[in-house]
């Protein structure tokens, strides 16, 4: 009896072993084909916490879970333990742990933890709307992790190239999929409208590469980048990320191990000792429609809500001003405020010249169409 036990034991162990060594292999397949990086990662993909609370909805309504939030403990992991824990993520996206992935996951683990606590409970102002859309469009649930590395959830977020909103948008993408950018409104902004937009965006992407790696590139880099690097790669068939990876841009070339990372610590923060911080979501809200240019300002004032709570709902209007039949959201009594209120409001409206203005953009994105189509996007 003890024989076949110890028997038993050995194969229980050598299966294991082979098992790791397996796991070891794929791995190491990568490191001798890329040298290993640091993760560089752009400002608006790597905010600091105290970045993150200027938004209006995470300093309104975020607070600190424990004194020591976001830093209870070091929580390090083998590099076989994240491979597994990305295996076990359900879904059908490529998630290697590699010599460039690795990295970008230790950056969110443990450089921008205090940031990542942030983002997490940020993600409950986000996620129905995220998932909403996935959902109509039958995409993959992670990508709601995209703007995550995009914006680290904020609506307000700009780039150095031109690219706004949640999604990040750079203003030609965001017209060619419906979006208004205009010198009054830019729904880059709009965290419900740009989300359908981005979806609309990444499933178009997926049907021309079969491929969520490239996909996910070609939303950095755009589409003429990608089908660039494959051809110089030999060719589409069979394809992935990986194996354009040096014919990419700089910056896509961290894109896709970044949201490997964003992905991998938005699922195990708890395993390294991460606390998402305490949110309170935001009362109901409701939109009514102005039937004339009014001020912002006004509507508050009229319908007794906050002037930086009406901007945090409506961060699509660049001005103080909303143009003739368009839809604000407000909280929901001052909804109520604004149906009973609607004529005073509408007799106080803003005639200055907001239809030049209105106008005047389209001119404005057809100068500037040809440098935006030389950045990313």
């Amino acid at each position: 009896m003890r024989k076949f036990l110890s028997l038993t034991a050995f194969a229980v162990l050598t299966t294991t072993s082979l098992a790791v060594a397996q796991d070891n292999e794929n791995y190491n397949q990568y490191e001798n084909q890329y040298a290993a990086q640091n993760a560089e990662m752009p400002a608006t993909m790597a905010p600091t916490r105290e970045v993150l609370m200027q938004d209006y909805n995470n300093r309104t309504y975020l607070k600190e879970n424990t004194p020591n939030y976001g830093v209870r403990s070091n929580g390090d992991a083998s590099d076989l333990t994240i491979e597994q824990r990305l295996k076990r993520i359900q879904t059908t996206m490529e998630l290697p742990l590699n010599s460039i992935t690795k990295p970008y996951i230790n950056k969110y683990a443990n450089q921008m933890k205090r940031s990542v606590s942030v983002m997490l409970a940020a993600m409950n102002f986000y996620r129905p709307i995220f998932e909403n859309a996935l959902e109509k469009y039958n995409l993959p649930y992670e990508l709601e992790f995209l703007p995550v590395i995009e914006s680290a959830l904020r609506p307000g977020a700009t780039s150095p190239a031109g690219a706004a909103g949640l999604w990040q948008f750079i203003p030609s993408t965001g017209k060619r999929y419906g979006l208004v950018i205009n010198t009054l409104v830019d729904e880059r902004r709009d965290p419900v409208k740009s989300t359908d937009a981005a979806c609309r965006y990444l499933r178009d992407l997926y049907n021309r590469f079969g491929d969520w790696s490239l996909a996910i590139a070609g939303y950095n880099c755009g589409e003429g980048a990608v089908q660039k690097a494959l051809a110089r790669a030999g060719g589409r068939e069979g394809k992935t990320f990986w194996d354009i990876y040096n014919y990419l841009p700089r910056e896509t070339r961290g894109y896709v191990p970044a949201f490997v990372g964003a992905t991998y610590i938005m699922n195990y923060y708890c395993e390294h000792g991460i606390s998402p911080m305490r949110a309170s979501l935001p009362e109901q809200a409701d939109t009514v429609v102005v039937k004339s240019n009014v001020r912002l300002s006004k509507v508050a004032t009229e319908c007794g809500v906050s002037l930086d709570q009406i901007k945090a709902l409506n961060p699509q209007f660049r001005q103080d001003i909303v143009p003739a039949n368009y839809a604000v959201t407000l909280p929901a009594q001052a909804a109520v405020n604004f149906a009973e209120r609607q004529d005073e409001i509408s007799a106080s409206a803003y005639t200055s010249s907001v239809s030049y203005a209105m106008n005047e953009s389209n001119s404005y994105g057809k100068r500037r169409s040809g440098y935006y189509n030389k950045r990313r996007r």
